[in-house]
């Protein structure tokens, strides 16, 4: 079943995250060129004084804003919620055409994390707009070696719903997808439509499991039942303990005492109110949790979920 309808009338947001030259302008490009996605608005952000993507996308698009100069996360955090609202209004002017999408490229040295904060919690952001998938491209020729000098790579990948391999044809022997373990690797041409499945960060990023110090992992869960309470403990607990160790908690739960069923979101220990559905939205009747965590084992969040059910 889909979400409730306020969640269905506001407009699907597609962020699309990556390091720098992994083809984030090309595939936004090409994807702008198929006709199943028309009627989008493109919000271009990039690092420095100077912006040239937006004169690239232009090519494909008339609807194109771009951010003020700078990276958004860390010299101007708070104008990407005064330009998703801006476009809203000048929608209904009529100065823009109306649009039923909207695609958020990032520079490619930006953290995702205040980006999803806002998408998922901000005021004169959520009446109007839902966050439907973080695409995050891949460079298949250039990722392994990137991602020992960048650590930022890691958390990229980590934060994404999709992944979109790129530059597979430069690529060796050694295919990048064994180092994307069940994360979900989509085509090109699907990666802007659609909401991204609750449950596609399902033990993903095998490979970051490797012991490094700072290395994230991904650990999935089955809560036989939770309850508002329940979940406002364990959600106030783990922010308290571990705060932005805890990257990303994505879940998709019943709640057994109004029996809503509900897609809750956190990021960096900060959790946002949960979208809530009709039924399950899929075949799945079970409930979901994917925490990624940064130097945090299992048993510590298997331990705080159990403390949760006496503290509720």
């Amino acid at each position: 079943m889909s979400a409730d309808k306020n969640a269905e009338m506001r407009i699907p947001v597609y962020l699309l995250t990556g390091f720098l030259g992994s083809g984030k302008t090309t595939l936004l490009n090409a994807a702008l060129r198929d006709p199943a996605l028309a009627n989008t608005a493109v919000v271009v952000n990039e690092l420095g004084d100077i912006g040239l993507d937006q004169l690239v996308v232009a090519q494909s698009t008339d609807n194109v804003v771009l951010l003020d100069a700078g990276c958004l996360c860390c010299i101007n955090p708070g104008a990407l919620h005064e330009t998703l609202a801006d476009l809203i209004a000048r929608r209904a002017r009529g100065e823009i055409p109306a649009f039923e999408r909207v695609i958020i490229e990032t520079s490619g040295a930006v953290d995702p994390a205040p980006l999803l904060h806002v998408l998922l919690g901000h005021p004169l952001v959520t009446p109007d707009y839902r966050l439907a998938a973080v695409v995050c491209t891949v460079d298949a020729q250039h990722f392994l070696a990137s991602r020992k000098k960048h650590p930022e790579l890691d958390k990229q990948v980590a934060m994404a719903d999709r992944i979109v391999i790129t530059k597979r044809d430069l690529a060796d022997a050694c295919p990048v997808e064994r180092f994307l373990v069940d994360s979900e690797i989509v085509d090109p041409k699907a990666a802007f439509l659609g909401e991204s499945r609750p449950q596609a960060r399902l033990g993903a990023l095998g490979s970051l499991q490797h012991g490094r110090p700072g290395s994230l992992r991904a650990f999935a869960f089955r809560p036989p039942a939770v309850t508002w309470p329940r979940w406002a403990a364990w959600s106030r607990h783990v922010a308290d303990k571990f705060g932005a160790r805890l990257v990303r908690v994505k879940g998709l739960l019943r709640m057994e005492d109004t029996g809503e069923v509900v897609l809750v979101q956190g990021v960096q220990g900060v959790f946002h109110p949960p979208q809530r559905f009709r039924d399950w939205p899929d075949a799945d009747r079970s409930n979901r949790l994917i925490c990624i965590a940064r130097d945090i084992e299992r048993s510590e969040l298997e331990e705080t979920l159990k403390e949760s059910e006496t503290e509720a």
